[in-house]
């Protein structure tokens, strides 16, 4: 490909909206272009990167037993409705209806549609497993579309759907997949940590996210380096430290003008913040919720919302709290009984708490459950955090920022139930077939690689993903004898079967075409100038060397391709 040909547009500073290094970069050297909040076209460099991935998924898939299939992504909403999730997807699933008013979704993913196609072509044992896959274009209608092709509302997805007649089948199909997916990371050189996560709305009992460390993901990640424990922060659990119990000592009421939070009660009664129990209000589908925790932890959303079963949580108004009886900056548990009350276990672990009264600028000394207060929930919802403790070793846990570049998940069979996807057994018993779902974002992938690999002067891209193998630059072609040298050299680099993107601009400075040529990010840079060809040759340089070396003319493809394949 010439560059005068290439629809693209490099950019000399960083565009303003661009909060991660792969959005900013992905904008300079014009691989995306913004359409809409969380909608991007994939301009041509771009392109041909998210196919090269794409080829690395569907090798990897098939030779785990994949067979691909492409399903719609318009789907009646009927079928979500039949499994839940049109009310549990809530407002990020996009609705609409066609002409005859009949209710459809674009889907967010395709669990529903997989399962119908099985429930109509698998009736036997002897037909499973199955694993099924495509590649095909997603909609989420997300609140906070950020950091370029990280969270957007349009997207390209490998998902992929096992189908299997016990959870040992299961177990294997889970196995194949979680393998395939450590080979795709590796041929696009992303080193990722596959950690245990919660399942969300997808559903399921057990399921692991693979990330790709970086200061600006949006994911925590608990590791222990003690015996390798990793999950993703909603799904991590931790020993916190202990709190003495002491005698419990009667309920007596104190005043706290001013106070408001937990490290201000903290500091203004002279005790830690593990001494006092901390209150914090939700909205869980408009129902107003009392949460109760130690006052050193924080609140684990996703536990939380687990645990009440619902399908939208937020943090309740102050209006709401006031409509509730509630009194924020001063509640407890104590005598509350018009609202739902969950706590988690550090509420036993220690005694005589600091806690509200319920009444402004008053708090209760020596508060102790279940002597003091009762609660309808008791379940672990803390969140686990560095310095706690592991669960399996008991090794000061550490944390990590990652971006989610994966998802495996054992479904079990709640799909096949509320879709009635059945196989007979060999005595012609019926059961639901059990399922297992997989699923990798393309442009996310895309989007982490170039997060992984970059530097201060651009992209650097992994050779098996870029999208040309070598970028060939001309500098000073009015000079004839270079212009005819350059486009003889690229003609013969793609007839060797080396993938060239040639900067034939003839009025761009050559600082301008190295600098876009360090941009733009390809493995290696040749260079064909005035004085090079007074050499006969041709300057050669990867993209990660400090120094260029000069080869002949004659030799040039030989050499690239032996740069290649040691890349």
């Amino acid at each position: 490909m010439r560059l005068t040909q290439l629809v693209t547009k490099t950019l000399r500073e960083d565009p303003p909206e661009a909060e991660t290094a792969s959005h900013r970069l992905m904008l300079r050297s014009g691989l995306i272009y913004q359409v809409a909040a969380g909608v991007y076209a994939y301009l041509p460099l771009a392109w041909r990167s998210l196919r090269k991935i794409e080829n690395i998924i569907r090798e990897e898939m098939d030779a785990a037993g994949g067979q691909e299939l492409m399903m719609p992504a318009l789907q009646p909403r009927e079928l979500w409705e039949q499994t839940g999730r049109a009310d549990s997807m809530g407002e990020v699933l996009f609705s609409m209806e066609d002409r005859r008013g009949r209710p459809m979704v674009l889907a967010p993913t395709h669990e529903e549609v997989v399962t119908s196609i099985v429930r109509a072509n698998v009736q036997s044992y002897r037909d499973l497993p199955v694993i099924l896959y495509q590649i095909q274009t997603k909609f989420r209608d997300e609140p906070r579309p950020r950091a370029g092709l990280v969270r957007v509302r349009e997207f390209d997805m490998k998902d992929a759907y096992s189908f299997n007649a016990d959870d040992d089948s299961l177990d294997d199909s889970y196995q194949a997949m979680a393998q395939a997916y450590r080979s795709i990371y590796r041929r696009c050189s992303l080193p990722v940590l596959m950690a245990e996560a919660d399942s969300g709305a997808i559903g399921g009992k057990d399921s692991h996210e693979f990330l790709l460390a970086t200061p600006t993901g949006e994911d925590t990640v608990i590791t222990c380096r003690g015996c390798g424990y990793t999950a993703n922060a909603e799904k991590a659990e931790g020993v916190y430290p202990e709190q003495e119990a002491a005698s419990e000592l009667p309920l007596e009421t104190v005043d706290t003008p001013g106070v408001k939070t937990i490290a201000a009660l903290a500091d203004f009664l002279g005790v830690a913040t593990s001494q006092t129990l901390k209150a914090v209000f939700y909205a869980a589908d408009e129902e107003v919720v009392f949460v109760t925790v130690r006052g050193d932890l924080e609140v684990n959303e996703v536990k939380l919302k687990n645990s009440l079963h619902c399908n939208d949580l937020r943090l309740a108004t102050d209006e709401e709290v006031k409509e509730a009886g509630l009194v924020a900056g001063s509640a407890s548990p104590i005598g509350i009984t018009q609202v739902r009350r969950v706590a988690d276990p550090s509420i036993t672990q220690g005694s005589n708490f600091v806690v509200g009264a319920n009444q402004p600028d008053t708090h209760y000394r020596n508060a102790n459950y279940p002597r003091d207060f009762e609660v309808d929930i008791l379940t672990d919802i803390a969140l686990a955090q560095p310095g706690h403790l592991c669960p399996r070793c008991g090794t000061p846990l550490e944390a990590t920022r990652g971006v989610e570049v994966g998802h495996i998940f054992k479904l079990g069979t709640s799909y096949s139930e509320a879709l009635g996807a059945m196989y007979l057994d060999q005595e012609g018993q019926q059961h639901p077939i059990t399922m297992g779902c997989y699923g990798i974002g393309v442009g996310r992938l895309l989007a982490a690689a170039v997060e992984q690999n970059h530097d201060e002067r651009g992209i650097v891209f992994p050779a098996p993903i870029a999208p040309y193998q070598v970028h060939l630059v001309g500098l000073n072609l009015t000079d004839e004898a270079v212009a005819i040298a350059a486009d003889k050299l690229y003609r013969e680099l793609w007839d060797s079967g080396i993938e060239t993107l040639y900067d034939d601009r003839p009025d761009q400075a050559a600082g301008v075409k190295l600098n876009d040529a360090d941009l733009m990010g390809l493995p290696l840079r040749l260079v064909v100038s005035p004085r090079n060809l007074r050499n006969n040759a041709a300057e050669m340089k990867g993209r990660t060397e400090e120094e260029a070396t000069m080869v002949s003319l004659e030799d040039v493809a030989g050499e690239v391709r032996s740069f290649l394949q040691s890349a």
